[in-house]
């Protein structure tokens, strides 16, 4: 497994691929790698003759106030777990690296951006879309894997792809869980163990609500309130927001019927976490 920092040596070996007819699947990731990480390189390495993970904690999608400086870091780690699911190249380049002095170019998808997460967190999906819009320059990979978990994040980059004739495919894969349902996200190392029990109300909430619209429900407006008395009743738990909208344009809905998005974001302390789930009538 090769290691870059650079890009310059990054183009060249990626070129030496691109020679061979080789196929590239790519990863990205901030790092703090876990199992949800982990099954989109055993994915991308089943699916393709040659993975590149790259680990870059991205300054632009952070806004003020966030947990930049915070974010969990151990490229040593990840490098381990990498190589141990068969990686052929980390790309892990400083901040310099990615964004030179007098940088000034941005990608952003409207409409989009402007709901659920993008509401309460502005300009973060500019930030990942500039970024992951430079690693498809850079590694020009076949395939690009990404989770369910990020909902909004896949239907921003899936639609950035489309719009830009971007030459490669989006996998989205399923939200990869704990035993007891709680999402895999590299920021739950930051709850306390009271908070980490409380936390798997996101995922039961989301679910009995679908239960509730297998039962026949179909207003939004009372299965979010269900959600809502769900979340509330978890100790510290503060929700930011419950949504269900479709999942072409993610509006809001009047009435679940077809395909529809149930997504929320809560936060315990400073630590926020965001869960969802499909459900399709």
């Amino acid at each position: 497994m090769q290691i870059v920092q650079d890009i310059a040596t990054l183009r060249d070996i990626i070129g030496e691929v691109k020679k061979k007819g080789l196929s590239i699947g790519l990863v990205p990731t901030m790092g703090f790698l876990h199992e949800g990480h982990l099954s989109l390189m055993r994915a991308a390495k089943a699916e393709n003759d040659f993975l590149v993970v790259s680990i870059f904690v991205n300054p632009l999608q952070f806004g003020q106030g966030e947990d930049y400086e915070e974010y969990p870091r151990d490229l040593a780690r990840d490098q381990e777990l990498a190589a141990a699911v068969g990686c052929d190249l980390i790309f892990a380049p400083p901040v310099k690296e990615m964004y030179p002095r007098g940088y000034a170019t941005f990608v952003e998808v409207e409409r989009l951006t402007t709901v659920l997460c993008g509401s309460s967190r502005p300009g973060h999906f500019r930030g990942v879309t500039t970024v992951v819009a430079k690693l498809f320059n850079l590694v020009s990979p076949t395939h690009a894997y990404f989770g369910q978990k990020d909902a909004q994040q896949a239907f921003v980059l899936q639609k950035m792809v489309e719009d830009l004739n971007m030459n490669l495919e989006l996998v989205i894969r399923p939200t990869v869980r704990e035993a007891d349902g709680l999402a895999m996200s590299s920021r739950n190392k930051y709850l306390t163990s009271a908070q980490r029990k409380e936390a798997t109300v996101l995922f039961k909430s989301l679910n009995k609500a679908a239960g509730e619209i297998e039962k026949g429900e179909r207003d939004p407006e009372k299965l979010k309130e269900k959600i809502a008395q769900e979340i509330s009743a978890a100790r510290g738990a503060r929700l930011e927001y419950i949504e269900i909208v479709d999942t072409s344009e993610l509006r809001p809905v009047s009435t679940v019927a077809g395909s529809c998005l149930i997504a929320i974001a809560v936060k315990f302390d400073q630590t926020r976490l965001i869960d969802n789930i499909v459900v399709g009538v």
